[in-house]
């Protein structure tokens, strides 16, 4: 896919305004719309762990706040690692899964995460999110 280059970059831009403070774990995230708009999240930590969220619901989050919704996404990027280290893979959790899930085709929707540091994504994993998430919640 010819975006995922610009994808991958988003998300790595997105990493950098990471709030981590407790795992040191940093992850971005760059969703795309099948218009060509992306919508980064970053992942945001609490001191109670459970109001803590992931980079992939951030942007997901935000593209739904700003009027998107069912349909509207192609792909997200993911990157992640410890804040000043060199990124890791990191596929998105369960509960981003089927975050995504309520807003995509999951035949069609790409999930995107790659290794490398400074914007080198020579080592990326793609998968159709119906791939990561066989039998997702759906009413």
């Amino acid at each position: 896919m010819k975006d995922w280059e610009r994808l991958l970059s988003e998300a790595y831009a997105a990493r950098k305004n990471s709030y981590c403070p407790y795992s040191g774990f940093a992850v971005g995230a760059a969703l795309l719309t099948k218009d060509g708009a992306i919508y980064r999240g970053c992942n945001v930590e609490n001191a109670s762990f459970g109001a803590t969220n992931c980079a992939e619901r951030t942007a997901l989050f935000s593209a739904v706040a700003d009027g998107r919704g069912k349909g509207d996404f192609a792909a997200i990027a993911i990157v992640g690692g410890k804040k000043d280290g060199e990124l890791v893979p990191c596929p998105p959790c369960g509960i981003c899964r089927q975050a995504l899930s309520e807003f995509v085709n999951a035949e069609e929707f790409t999930v995107l995460w790659a290794v490398g540091t400074d914007g080198a994504f020579e080592d990326c994993e793609a998968h159709t999110l119906a791939e990561l998430l066989p039998g997702a919640f759906a009413l």
